[in-house]
């Protein structure tokens, strides 16, 4: 029989390596030589398919054996990243890599919505999210100290995971429900409920959100605010500690407000940063705009796991699947649209670009939740 705090931090540690995961490649790919700027695509069709697979078999064999060869490939990719210099080695690295960080932010997400009841999902979501922001943080700071030498951060970080690989294979983990009984057309008959396309559509345009956050507002800000670039990066920094406060201070909103007004809450926080990275004159704002938007969007992913957390429990997996898988298609969208505009300088567009995500976000929840699977 599991235990469901050991599980828990076993999630904790998952996450916090998707964290890594994602931001390993960013900082580093000038220095990864020709060719290296088409590795962010292969990072990405390797999240797809960690995203796409990681549902059917957790729903089907359990989460041990899942969660372990999640972390295994996403060490071999970053000791790939860390110490691989042919370009042919370092594509199967970060494809590992995604393939890896796909699985383990599915399949933790989808362990903590199983193990808890609808009062504490919520917030055991919104911690387990701040995990992620702690691995990324992690790795920001230990390569921001190290001069730009990312070996050895990388080189640390593997021991960190490999130590918790181990812990993986000592500890229980929640059985299969459906054992044998999980088949396809079950699986497919998942996208019959509009409740889990709407609430996939409101992670769409979060992911979306998100992704255009990161990617662009550097580039913003050093056009129509003049700022440099390394004080414009330092502002994204503001943004993942803005999400880390905000999904620590989750589970305390959620006992206090429903889920609903919890949601609303924070997009409301991030659209008043929003307006502060339009209007700020200043960088003391700009920081504080970037660390609300962060904050804001910290609820998102947590409050819409929970509903389907709850609603489809039999399946959560696969169900967790589809609309991750979603949120993906808005991450890609939402960078070729902004994309586009930069290219066309229309770089004054960008806030309103992120507010519209937001407002399709609280136009969409009261349908999704009329729709909620009975």
């Amino acid at each position: 029989m599991y235990k469901k705090n050991l599980v828990f931090i076993a999630c904790c540690a998952g996450l916090a390596f998707f964290g890594v995961s994602m931001l390993a490649l960013g900082p580093i790919l000038s220095q990864l030589g020709e060719g290296a700027n088409a590795l962010p695509a292969t990072l990405s069709i390797g999240i797809i398919i960690g995203t796409i697979t990681f549902g059917p078999i957790a729903d089907k064999f359990g989460y041990k054996g899942l969660l372990i060869s999640g972390s295994m490939m996403s060490l071999l990719g970053i000791q790939g990243l860390a110490n691989m210099t042919e370009m042919s080695f370092l594509h199967v690295s970060i494809l590992l890599l995604g393939i890896g960080g796909g699985i383990l932010n599915g399949a933790t997400n989808t362990m903590v919505a199983e193990i808890y009841d609808d009062k504490t999902r919520g917030g055991r979501l919104g911690l387990l999210g701040a995990f992620y922001c702690i691995g990324a943080l992690l790795w920001t700071l230990l390569y921001y100290f190290n001069s730009g030498n990312y070996s050895l951060p990388l080189n640390l970080i593997s021991v960190v995971m490999a130590v918790f690989i181990v812990f993986f294979f000592a500890i229980s983990f929640p059985k299969s429900k459906q054992g044998n009984d999980v088949s396809i057309a079950k699986m497919l008959g998942l996208l019959k409920y509009p409740s889990l396309i709407l609430f996939a559509l409101l992670l769409f345009f979060q992911s979306g959100f998100e992704s255009i956050t990161g990617s662009f507002t550097i580039r913003f800000l050093e056009i129509t605010q003049g700022v440099t670039a390394n004080v414009a990066t330092l502002s994204m920094t503001w943004f993942t500690v803005g999400m880390l406060v905000g999904r620590l201070m989750l589970g305390s909103v959620m006992k206090k407000l429903n889920d609903s007004r919890t949601l609303y809450l924070y997009l409301s926080v991030a659209f008043i940063g929003v307006a502060l990275l339009y209007l700020a004159p200043s960088m003391a704002l700009i920081y504080t705009a970037t660390a609300l938007i962060g904050a804001g969007a910290g609820a998102t992913f947590p409050v819409v796991l929970n509903y389907l957390g709850g609603a489809f429990k039999e399946l959560s997996g696969t169900a967790f699947s589809i609309a991750i898988f979603i949120a993906l298609c808005g991450q890609f969208t939402f960078n070729k649209v902004t994309g586009v505009m930069f290219d066309r300088a229309l770089f004054a567009n960008f806030p309103f670009v992120m507010a519209f995500a937001l407002v399709m976000i609280m136009l969409l929840l009261p349908l999704a939740k009329s729709k909620l699977k009975k």
